[in-house]
């Protein structure tokens, strides 16, 4: 039995969240799973040139095969659940890799959604607990995502609570999104906390939104839309760094997007 905090477990969260800031800059590139394909991506092999930035990339196991070069060094967060599309209820997610496929692949992390307040709650809550034993098993570190069905708010109290509850259960880091009061949901929170990017907004609001989050606790951002839909994806990228890596204003992390390079 592989406790918590050994030296595989730790190696491979310290490869996604960085020791040095003790932050993180996820690269999301998840969305096809469920029947969401963003923009004109018909596969993410053009977005190679992100990969570089990222301090991890979240995707399915079909995408990484077949989209992310193994000769890549940019640790996995690698989506171990799926179950209906968009079109029907998202809530009724199974894991659906196994762990064994999962070692195979060397991720540095599993994750799944959870689903509060969803017709399928409870299901996406044992599939959670699943992975932290998978993970307290193989030395891997977990990531919840507080997922958000159409019915629910997007408010310190519904994503505190959910969030409490991922890192009640065991999830080593959670993801979830940004609101109004945000230092709520972190302080209440004991593991670290990221953000999702969410929909596609302008430039420098999402820019802020980074910003604000992690000064009121977050660990980093998991941001996919906001970063490949930008008219300059390696000007937003190396934005985000700044912010969440270096500290930098808003003011200058949007400078550093206006200096990069139209498209990819």
């Amino acid at each position: 039995m592989v406790v918590v905090g050994d030296w595989g477990f730790q190696n491979r969260l310290n490869r996604i969240i960085k020791p040095k800031s003790g932050r993180c800059v996820m690269l999301a590139i998840d969305h096809g799973y469920f029947g969401n394909i963003p923009g004109q991506l018909k596969c993410f092999t053009d977005m190679k040139p992100l990969f570089e930035y990222a301090d991890a990339l979240m995707l399915t196991r079909g995408m990484l095969r077949n989209c992310v070069p193994a000769e890549l060094d940019v640790p996995i967060v690698l989506r171990v659940s799926a179950g209906a599309s968009m079109l029907k209820e998202l809530s009724n997610e199974e894991i659906n890799v196994s762990i064994e496929d999962a070692i195979r692949l060397n991720v540095s992390a599993i994750t799944c959604s959870i689903f509060v307040g969803g017709e399928y709650e409870k299901q996406s809550l044992m599939n959670l607990s699943k992975l932290v034993n998978f993970g307290q098993e193989y030395g891997i570190p977990v990531l919840a995502v507080t997922a958000v069905g159409r019915e629910m708010v997007r408010d310190a109290r519904y994503l505190g609570m959910a969030s409490r509850m991922a890192a009640e259960l065991g999830a080593t880091f959670v993801k979830t999104y940004y609101c109004e009061n945000f230092e709520e949901v972190t302080s209440i929170c004991p593991a670290p906390v990221v953000i999702a990017g969410g929909k596609k907004i302008e430039e420098r609001d999402a820019l802020q939104m980074s910003k604000n989050a992690v000064e009121k606790g977050a660990k980093g951002v998991d941001m996919g839309r906001n970063i490949f839909q930008s008219d300059s994806p390696l000007g937003m990228i190396q934005a985000v760094r700044a912010i969440v890596h270096d500290n930098a204003s808003v003011d200058e992390a949007y400078e550093i997007y206006k200096q990069g390079p139209k498209g990819l």
